[in-house]
């Protein structure tokens, strides 16, 4: 390859991986196409109306580009990261092709015969195939050019503290961003230093940093913020060089936090504490996926629920429902729904009453309703009304939150989100008289993790195993 070219090539790749990134999601779609071509040739040419084609081809990769910006495929790659990554690439590519049955189905293309659906599958197989192919070769195609001494930034670390070693040890195993720390300087510490299993080089003072700079062909200078003192004398020994600065927050002085993130707001860089996930279009992801399951569970299940209605009616006077105040997003009061399982004056002289194991109140039909957790199916309705989501931290009532919110750490975020019918904290067993303390932990852990996959994953372990537990009582 050309001097010129390859100093092109060098340069492109020394980005941090946002080239890296972009060609990743051109190769994606090309080997989309590529899969989709060969399976048309192999399967359909001669029975495929060519529009038809187009416009399923069309669908498919609109798909991909939407399910895979969802589904986080294209996040930065790491030496161990590539099974995370194939498992998110496969929920994603089905979730497009789903996608594009269920539109196809619905406009009716005269496209949709038998042999179509042996072309769909065989097209989400070998489009999989291709595009795991393809990030597999592109791969190994960097790490050639690594071993080659291209696409190799190197970065000298100015000061020294838990942070720095995080981000060199970061750098240095994260193939994708074409970054190497080389060492550190710093006017404190021994000639070599190791956290955690991963020693960085000390290789002199601040002083010495301009001439390790020339002498060690360094690319840019990283400054573990320590106060503006050391920002500041950085910068001055740097003042006669073309060389990159970059400033690295110290995070760990902040590891107390759950909800720690770095965040743009119009342009202003802010370190985020305690932020909901469900805002901009995961809002509305969330909610379209909230509505539209409720819809069709509540379609679904609609003769059981007239079978449970009759029961409770029969098993004692009152209505069908208990109604009762619950605390939801943003601290907000709501009616929540529930099959009545106790008779209506069971709470009149007692007020609101922590459910316990061995407790009698229940009539016989609705023991069985909490034992099975049937009772929580009304709930349905409160999820198509906005209140609740299907899956989220449950609502306890206003005098219950009143006592937590001062007993229990970080109470109060679990409304940051909405509440659920289920949630993380549920299938996991912290439901009914368990830990508080661990079933906020497992809530905070759902509202810090947050994906549409997640919540399919809890939803799933629902139906598996969530209604009967030896905690629902």
């Amino acid at each position: 390859m050309p001097l010129g070219l390859g100093n092109i090539f060098n340069g492109l790749f020394k980005q941090y991986g946002h080239t890296v990134i972009l060609l990743l999601r051109v190769i994606d779609v090309a080997m989309l196409f590529a899969a989709a071509w060969v399976t048309h040739y192999f399967w359909l040419r001669e029975y495929v109306v060519d529009q038809d084609y187009r416009i399923v081809i069309a669908l498919g990769i609109l798909g991909a580009i939407i399910f895979f910006e969802i589904g986080q495929v294209y996040r930065p790659w790491r030496n161990d990261a590539m099974r995370g990554e194939i498992a998110r690439i496969v929920r994603a590519w089905i979730s497009a092709l789903v996608a594009v049955v269920s539109i196809v189905a619905l406009i009716r293309l005269h496209f949709w015969f038998g042999s179509s659906y042996r072309w769909i599958a065989s097209w989400g197989v070998l489009g999989l195939v291709f595009v795991l192919a393809a990030r597999g070769v592109l791969s190994q195609v960097l790490r050639f050019l690594r071993a080659r001494g291209w696409s190799q930034g190197r970065i000298v670390m100015v000061g020294l503290n838990q942070m720095a070693v995080a981000v060199a040890r970061q750098l240095n195993h994260s193939s994708w961003a074409g970054l190497q720390v080389v060492g550190y300087v710093d006017d404190r510490g021994d000639d070599r230093t190791s956290i955690n299993d991963f020693a960085l080089p000390r290789l002199g003072k601040l002083e010495d940093l301009p001439g390790i700079i020339s002498a060690q062909a360094i690319d840019e200078v990283w400054v573990a913020y320590q106060g503006e003192s050391l920002t500041e004398r950085a910068q001055y020994q740097l003042r006669h060089l073309p060389v990159s600065i970059r400033l690295v927050i110290d995070c760990f002085a902040f590891k107390q936090s759950k909800f720690l993130s770095l965040n743009t707001v119009a342009g202003i860089p802010t370190l985020d504490f305690s932020v909901s996930p469900l805002h901009g279009i995961n809002r509305y992801i969330k909610e379209i996926e909230d509505r539209l399951l409720a819809l069709i569970l509540l379609l679904l299940i609609s003769p059981l629920m007239l079978v449970l209605a009759v029961g409770v009616k029969l098993s004692s006077r009152g209505p069908v429902f208990y109604r009762q105040e619950r605390v939801g997003w943003n601290n907000r009061s709501f009616t929540m729904l529930k099959f009545r399982s106790m008779p209506v004056d069971a709470e009149a002289k007692t007020g609101a009453v922590w459910a316990k194991p061995g407790e009698n109140r229940a009539t016989p039909f609705g023991a069985f309703l909490r034992k099975t957790s049937l009772d929580e199916l009304p709930q349905l309705i409160n999820v198509l009304r906005g209140d609740m989501s299907l899956v989220g931290p449950r609502p306890e009532r206003p005098d219950f939150v009143e006592v937590f919110k001062d007993q229990v750490p970080n109470y109060m975020k679990k409304h940051m989100v909405k509440a659920g019918i289920t949630g993380w904290a549920q299938v996991n067993g912290w439901r009914g008289d368990t830990d508080l303390n661990r079933r906020i932990e497992h809530d905070l852990y759902y509202i810090q993790h947050w994906s549409l996959w997640f919540d399919l994953e809890i939803a799933f372990r629902t139906v598996l195993t969530g209604f009967i537990n030896k905690n629902a009582y």
